[in-house]
């Protein structure tokens, strides 16, 4: 999808919905990472999370940004606390939160230690032995080797 039919389709969606033109610009911000979209109120300008624009729910960020931009323009309350926001995004049908984007979990790796008496000492970042003793018995420590969190 491009910048061009982004802002057509918002305009659609406006139209649609909402009954009332989107006179601004809709377009998308690279930099978003944990949200679907974000209406910016100095320019009253929409902008868009890229990697969403393929998703299925989409349509749910552009009615949510949508019912921010028309309820500032009609200065209501246009904030996620007010009233007048929670009303007209259930009307159209908006989402309230954008999907997670996260693919699973990746796996972290340990470095695993121990004491002489057994003690198990899992560390994120290497360090050398000599220089450190069990905290629970004071014996020396060694290396055991690397570890998962599977």
């Amino acid at each position: 999808m491009t910048q061009n039919e982004l802002q057509v389709l918002v305009m659609q969606i406006s139209k649609k919905y909402f009954g009332l033109p989107f006179k601004h610009i809709a377009r998308f911000n690279t930099r978003l990472k944990t949200t679907g979209g974000r209406y910016l109120l100095a320019s009253h300008d929409l902008e868009f999370n890229f990697k969403m624009a393929n998703l299925p729910e989409f349509e749910g960020i552009i009615k949510h940004e949508l019912v921010h931009y028309h309820l500032h323009i009609k200065q209501r309350g246009y904030q996620h606390k007010d009233l007048d926001f929670k009303k007209l995004l259930a009307q159209v049908g908006g989402s309230r939160f954008a999907p997670s984007l996260k693919q699973g979990q990746t796996t972290r790796y340990f470095w695993l230690y121990c004491c002489e008496n057994g003690h198990n000492i899992p560390r994120k970042r290497r360090f050398q032995e000599k220089n450190y003793r069990c905290g629970q018995c004071g014996e020396k420590i060694r290396f055991v080797g690397q570890t998962s969190n599977k």
